[in-house]
């Protein structure tokens, strides 16, 4: 998603503190002790509704998904009006497994925006999960007025009407600046690597993850792309915990 969280400009602190760090280890605590300090001022000032939203990205980006939600759904009952633009909620949901409350909010976020197809994806890829892939691609979200690139090729992968390399390829090609080649690189590799992952490609996705999580573009854009670049490192992470769970111990 493109926007704004909704919110004062307080929570770009953490993509600064996010993007400092060298190491894994170094994230993981500095996100383990920036939620500590949010925890400590939601008890000074209960009904501030940014410290909420930061502490539930923190929660995110750790995989605390159900801590997330919380403090996502803490927001919209302090501030009712934030309830239909809470994309951040969908994904938290996604990734709780509750694929039909994250549909259900994705649907909320369309009568909001009418055109961001990036929310149409998500909604896809919940009753790809929730229903099989007939199902989810009946009832795609359709979309009448254009959406910023690569967006228009990538729905049309979801569609069945365009493969991942083929949306690739075309942006190599195109004659466009480094960085909007890699802006549309970051999303596209970002969104044919969740397709893969919906469909069972997890060799395949962990590749375009992995291209994705290393596009520079995306680990220093702007909230939104931001935020969709730790939901590619997060689903990374879980696919690589998975090869490695199932994988057969060594001799």
């Amino acid at each position: 998603m493109s926007r704004s969280p909704a919110m004062g400009t307080a929570g770009l602190l953490l993509v600064v503190l996010l993007c400092t760090a060298t190491k894994a280890d170094d994230e993981s605590t500095a996100l383990r002790e920036r939620t500590t300090r949010l925890s400590a001022a939601i008890e000074k000032s209960p009904r501030e509704v940014e410290l909420y939203s930061q502490r539930g990205d923190t929660w995110f980006f750790q995989g605390r998904f159900a801590e997330a939600i919380a403090d996502y759904e803490q927001m919209t009952q302090l501030d009712h009006s934030l309830d239909a633009q809470h994309w951040r909620r969908a994904i938290a949901h996604f990734y709780a497994g509750h694929y039909d409350k994250a549909a259900a909010q994705c649907e909320k976020y369309h009568a909001f925006d009418n055109v961001d197809r990036e929310n149409g994806i998500w909604r896809y890829l919940c009753q790809r999960k929730a229903g099989g892939i007939e199902k989810a691609r009946l009832e795609l979200i359709k979309y009448t007025k254009d959406d910023r690139e690569p967006f228009g090729d990538i729905y049309r992968m979801f569609e069945g009407k365009m493969t991942g390399e083929e949306i690739l390829s075309k942006i190599r090609a195109a004659n466009i600046t480094d960085e909007e080649r890699n802006k549309r690189l970051f999303y596209a590799e970002l969104y044919v690597g969740l397709n893969d992952a919906v469909e069972g490609r997890n060799d395949a996705a962990i590749g375009h993850l992995e291209a994705s999580s290393g596009n520079r573009w995306g680990a220093t854009a702007g909230y939104g792309p931001h935020y969709m670049w730790q939901v590619g490192r997060r689903h990374l992470e879980l696919l690589r915990a998975e090869k490695t769970k199932s994988a057969p111990p060594a001799p």
